[in-house]
């Protein structure tokens, strides 16, 4: 299996070429050449199949250049009882009638990104040992996927991270997750802006092909194919769990800021997985759905990205976006290029509305938004009925979701996170805290260390250099 970039590039890599270096070198993102087939004899074959195995079983018909014996270990080794708490690692949950909620958040920072980070981190520790070589992370991340990174690299071998996120638009809990860690590998970048500053910087310096090769830069954001790839798995499980038979079909509904987890969808109904509809949910920053909507993507400044009570979608331009719009356009680089590489930062928007029909119609993409009244009515509405309590993001998604449900075809609402992430909107909604697992104890008055930048890539290139030496 080789990868092309979304931008046209007429290189082609190996799977951990790819792993270990985030953008294409034309500032596009990776893609496998095309999307292996997933036929029904082979969906019962992986029916029952551990959670451990599913993921060796689909993630081997991407990586051929890793032995099946080594991939299976490491599939194994990260997904166990001990990390996620659970032997389904993520089971389903029942709600009202076709509707179910998939638990993605039982790993060590309680949120649905360590499905995915445990394995990268893996992956990362077991390639760099291949080669004796080192890896610079550079991430951003809106609250999850930093903390998700940087328990799943604390204490690998080879490995720096180096993870910027937007000065004081995280949770407190987010942020005690990552600003208490101490380990030596780790650094926390608190940024003055807005997330899509944080990703911009991200973007910058990979871009810099000069600094990347020097300082050996990878990344851990969705942007990397491997992080993606690993989530297609959850799908395949919340499938199997929700259907008696291959020829039935299930709906998911994602939360979605950046594009990447709902993407992951995208990939596995492209494969072959029976999706009815894709029902991506934001929040008031609703760059994505007015595009599923409209056909114009429209990006928003610093300025114009609200502050939101599920500030993971406080985002205004979704770097995984790309990616599909790569597919819908018939897998054209030259057109992607001059969308994402001229017209958007030129414009600031682009408009293809005569394509968006055929998102709904040949890919299942549909969409809504929720606003803060939605989430605490939501939030409030599903721990009186049926004695749950789940976190703002994922009452983003489960009021969408109620909008697409189809008689017959059940709704899986993917959960993002567990409601002590943001213990704020729980207490407005219900009265009172969140249970908060043992080990999270006091985490908020820890010491921290963490450094504060300006929203400037040069800074950040610098921090890096000062800290390689």
């Amino acid at each position: 299996m080789l990868y092309l970039s979304t931008r046209g590039d007429p290189g082609r890599k190996h799977f951990c070429e790819i792993l270990l270096e985030g953008l294409a070198p034309d500032g596009g993102l990776y893609l496998p050449e095309r999307y292996p087939h997933v036929d029904a004899a082979t969906l019962a074959r992986w029916r029952g199949l551990p959670y451990a195995d599913l993921a060796f079983e689909i993630l081997s018909l991407y990586i051929d250049d890793i032995p099946a014996e080594d991939l299976r270990a490491i599939c194994r080794k990260t997904y166990t009882e001990e990390v996620f708490g659970t032997r389904e690692i993520v089971p389903l949950k029942p709600l009202e009638e076709g509707v179910y909620l998939e638990a993605l958040s039982n790993g060590p920072t309680l949120a649905f990104k360590d499905m995915a980070m445990q394995l990268l981190g893996n992956l990362f520790e077991y390639e760099l040992g291949r080669r004796g070589e080192e890896l610079n992370i550079l991430g951003a991340t809106s609250g999850d996927t930093g903390s998700a990174a940087e328990y799943a690299m604390r204490g690998k071998k080879g490995v720096r991270v180096f993870m910027t996120s937007p000065q004081g638009r995280m949770s407190p809990f987010q942020q005690a997750q990552m600003f208490s860690l101490q380990d030596a590998n780790i650094h926390n970048l608190a940024i003055e802006g807005v997330f899509d500053d944080c990703q911009d910087i991200v973007k910058a310096v990979s871009n810099d092909l000069a600094f990347k090769r020097r300082y050996r830069i990878g990344t851990v954001n969705s942007i990397n194919w491997a992080r993606l790839v690993a989530q297609v798995v959850y799908y395949f499980a919340g499938y199997f769990q929700a259907t008696r038979s291959e020829g039935q079909k299930v709906s998911f509904t994602v939360p979605s800021g950046n594009f990447g987890n709902i993407c992951a969808g995208h990939v596995a109904r492209m494969m072959g997985l029976p999706i009815e509809q894709l029902v991506l949910a934001t929040n008031e920053n609703d760059v994505l759905d007015e595009f599923f909507r409209t056909g114009v993507y429209r990006v928003r400044g610093s300025q114009d990205t609200y502050e939101t009570s599920s500030p993971s979608m406080d985002i205004s331009k979704a770097s995984n976006f790309e990616r599909f719009v790569f597919d819908l356009l018939g897998r054209d680089g030259a057109k992607v290029r001059h969308l994402f590489g001229e017209e958007l930062p030129a414009q600031g928007r682009f408009d293809l509305s005569g394509d968006v029909a055929r998102a709904r119609t040949e890919y299942g993409f549909v969409s809504g938004r929720s606003t803060h009244a939605d989430r605490v009515a939501t939030i409030r509405d599903t721990f009186e009925r049926f004695g749950t309590m789940i976190d703002t993001h994922t009452a983003d998604g489960l009021k969408v979701a109620r909008a697409f449900v189809q008689p017959g075809t059940p709704m899986i609402v993917l959960e993002t996170a567990l409601p002590i992430k943001f213990a704020a909107t729980i207490v407005e909604a219900l009265g009172r805290e969140p249970q908060r697992p043992a080990k999270f104890e006091g985490i908020e008055a820890l010491p921290r260390r963490v450094t504060v930048l300006p929203a400037d890539a040069a800074r950040v290139k610098q921090f890096i250099a000062d800290h390689c030496a």
